[in-house]
């Protein structure tokens, strides 16, 4: 008779009994809407992982799917980042009338989250309103809003985003004026890489108050958008560089004047130091009109060079 040495089999057993508790807990965190890296901390709401952090720095993980809520960063530095990225969904709800995420606290980043079909009734809901401090956003997609990336002033911090897509956003709809794609208010630098404006619904695609502005490797395609103006707008003029960037201007445009306005409302900064260089920009193909690629209201901007233009679109005027 063939004897069974029972020892393989009681040492599975073994080894089985003790990364059951690890497993479960894996596949609890895998299935939580929230969890805290750093912790291991799962939690049912985005506001009491936030809060699970205060002061201090932590990652938040956003788990797989839609989830219908929002959070107030009041302190600390917290990463928010989809632990399957373009898969979890802030989807419908703004807090304190404002945004999915309303970040004040020292410092944020956004890693592959999706932000979608934010509506508030004074018609700038966004996906993030940024109040305070820097903000690092990466690989994510803002969509069906009226406003992507909306912030206010903070002259000390800093605004960059990254590989990221901004898709059906904008209006005019609201009595207090447009909302935008990208709105930023006099923070002190906003840089912009790597990503895409596509088919917006209203007010400019990128409107930047900030002194310094960085717009790189980007494109622009209005071909499938409505009412929209700008594709750029520098309202009080910028320093930086707008650079190997595509442009596209659609035919159904509220405003189809100029591609890029620079200081169309007053001088609050120098435009003297402003380069655009290295672009494409050209008309979708019903677009019959011509127009200006660069419209400066300041006097100022002299380095528009090397820029691949439509036949009918003017390089540069003076208004």
């Amino acid at each position: 008779m063939t004897r069974i040495d029972p020892r393989p089999v009681a040492c599975a057993a073994l080894l089985a009994a003790a990364l059951a508790p690890a497993i479960s807990a894996s596949a609890q965190q895998a299935s939580a809407a929230y969890t805290v890296a750093e912790s291991g901390r799962t939690f049912a709401r985005l506001q009491d992982a936030v809060d699970a952090i205060g002061g201090g720095t932590g990652t938040v993980r956003v788990g797989a799917g839609r989830h219908a809520d929002c959070a107030v960063q009041t302190q600390g530095q917290v990463t928010y980042v989809a632990a399957a990225p373009g898969q979890a969904v802030l989807d419908g709800v703004a807090c304190e009338g404002k945004a999915a995420l309303v970040l004040r606290g020292r410092s944020a980043r956004v890693e592959g989250l999706v932000f979608a079909n934010i509506r508030v009734p004074d018609w700038n809901g966004a996906g993030i309103r940024l109040e305070k401090g820097n903000l690092a956003v990466s690989q994510s997609w803002f969509r069906d809003s009226q406003q992507g990336v909306l912030t206010g002033e903070d002259r000390a911090s800093t605004l960059t985003i990254d590989k990221s897509t901004f898709t059906r956003l904008g209006t005019c709809e609201g009595p207090g004026g447009c909302a935008h794609s990208i709105y930023v208010g006099e923070y002190g630098s906003a840089t912009v890489t790597r990503s895409r404006f596509e088919a917006g619904r209203g007010g400019h695609y990128l409107k930047s108050r900030a002194a310094q502005i960085a717009v790189l490797n980007c494109s622009f395609d209005d071909s499938a958008g409505k009412g929209t103006n700008y594709m750029i707008d520098l309202p009080g003029g910028a320093s930086g560089r707008i650079a190997n960037n595509w442009f596209v201007q659609g035919a159904e445009k509220e405003n189809h004047s100029a591609f890029i306005a620079v200081a169309a409302e007053g001088k609050a900064h120098s435009s003297a130091g402003l380069a655009i260089e290295d672009n494409n920009a050209r008309f979708a193909p019903s677009v019959t009109w011509p127009s200006v690629f660069v419209a400066d209201w300041s006097g100022e901007v002299k380095d528009i060079s090397a820029n691949v233009l439509s036949s009918r679109l003017t390089r540069y005027e003076k208004r």
